[in-house]
């Protein structure tokens, strides 16, 4: 992503106070400052709080694991060219237990090898979701004994939520948050 931010990160004078609190809190939790995701996003001040409600159910408040929700993720972040978005969830993943070498291997997804059943379908759910908008039954049939109901509807949802977020960072050139 080249270019300076199209929306710079606001000030708590430009998000509000709960917007900022928001993003203060966040910035603790995940051990740096107010994320600029939040800080950009928050600049909407209703859609902020109701899209983060929705993204707090996906992530951290769902149902599949945390280590695959995060693979879930960076695969998508990866295939969508998120700078951010992948640089967020890389510190994520490695606090949800991923190593440094399966974070790199997200990058080949499931190409790569190593990775368990449930990963490998997960990692190509994404891929399929990326390029056709939907998934084959051929990996439906795969994913079908190794997903309830709940994390398929879940699985879909998450790639979704995660390629629509990594299209307005990259649209709006939200730069990677200071490390």
């Amino acid at each position: 992503m080249g270019g300076a931010p199209r929306i710079a990160p606001g000030t708590a004078r430009d998000i509000g106070p709960i917007n900022a609190a928001i993003a203060r809190a966040i910035g603790l939790a995940t051990r740096s400052g107010p994320p600029n995701v939040f800080t950009t996003l928050g600049r909407h001040r209703r859609l902020f709080r109701r899209w983060l409600r929705f993204a707090g159910a996906l992530m951290p408040g769902g149902t599949l694991p945390r280590a695959e929700t995060e693979l879930v993720i960076l695969r998508v972040a990866h295939l969508c060219g998120s700078e951010y978005e992948w640089g967020h969830h890389e510190r994520l993943g490695r606090r949800a237990g991923l190593s440094p070498h399966e974070i790199e291997r997200v990058r080949e997804g499931a190409a790569a090898g190593g990775w368990s059943p449930r990963q490998s379908t997960a990692l190509r759910a994404a891929d399929e979701l990326h390029s056709s908008q939907t998934v084959s039954d051929e990996l439906w049939g795969e994913l079908r004994p190794l997903f309830d109901d709940k994390e398929l509807i879940e699985l879909c949802m998450l790639i979704g939520h995660y390629e629509m977020l990594a299209m307005t960072l990259n649209a709006l050139r939200v730069q990677p948050d200071a490390r």
